[in-house]
């Protein structure tokens, strides 16, 4: 510190440079600093947060390190213009942001016990086996998404569910040839921390929280078929709700 008063209060519980890369990432993100505006200039971050050159020099370079800003020593800072991918709630399955580089990944097949969270959705005991199928998107070369897809193991065994290859037409194909059509799924969101396996498997550029969606699809008569564990890494997506008019 400087021993200035700041203009932007201190609030005490984070580093002063995540602080200011906190504020600096909800302008870009929200479009009041876009691509072919400057960011303030160090001069100007460090009166106004009554920190140093360096304070500031690290709060740009976590941005950087997010894909959010580019610039070298000399030159001006600026948004790189990329935004997040959209997820349209109320959608299924959710479409990646036209324009986005997207390429999903197999990563394993096969039967485990059921977490407790995925046994309660299915209506069985924690433990009992289901067979999963475990993906990672990557978006413009990036690790974005890890997915865990579950089916009751006695539904999965002997189908394409169980094999380790990429599904014809999706799983929503193949359940329907088993006689199994999806009729509508629910989602429950949340947002948390990331795991060490998390950040690592995702890259996280610090700590970036993770965006949690646990999915139950259900069939004929209300039967859940399929539960999915999608982890999003957070500084990659954004949901868009859409409402009906009230009345």
């Amino acid at each position: 510190m400087n021993g200035r008063d700041p203009e932007i209060p201190d609030d005490r519980h984070r580093s002063r440079q995540r602080q200011l890369a906190g504020d600096l990432r909800a302008l870009i993100l929200a479009g009041d600093i876009g691509p072919d505006q400057r960011l303030p200039s160090t001069a100007e971050l460090t009166r106004r947060y009554a920190v140093n050159n360096q304070t500031v020099t690290r709060a740009l370079a976590i941005l950087k390190a997010e894909g959010l800003i580019t610039g070298h020593k000399g030159r001006a800072v600026v948004p790189t213009g990329r935004r997040p991918a959209v997820v349209r709630a109320g959608h299924w399955p959710a479409p990646v942001t036209p324009g986005r580089d997207a390429v999903t990944h197999l990563v394993d097949v096969g039967e485990t016990g059921a977490p407790a969270q995925v046994a309660q959705a299915f209506g069985i005991a924690a433990g009992e086996p289901v067979t999963v199928r475990h993906q990672v998107l990557v978006l413009d070369g990036e690790p974005a998404e890890l997915v865990w897809t579950y089916y009751p193991a006695g539904l999965a065994r002997g189908t394409e569910l169980a094999e380790s290859r990429r599904l014809r037409g999706g799983s929503p194909a193949v359940l329907a040839a088993l006689g199994h059509p999806l009729r509508h799924a629910v989602d429950q969101v949340s947002v948390r921390p990331a795991t060490v396996a998390e950040f690592l498997a995702l890259q996280l550029p610090g700590d970036i929280p993770v965006l949690r969606q646990f999915r139950i699809a259900y069939t004929d008569g209300g039967r859940p078929i399929e539960v999915t564990v999608m982890i999003k890494a957070g500084q990659q997506f954004e949901i868009r709700y859409e409402l009906p008019a009230p009345g």
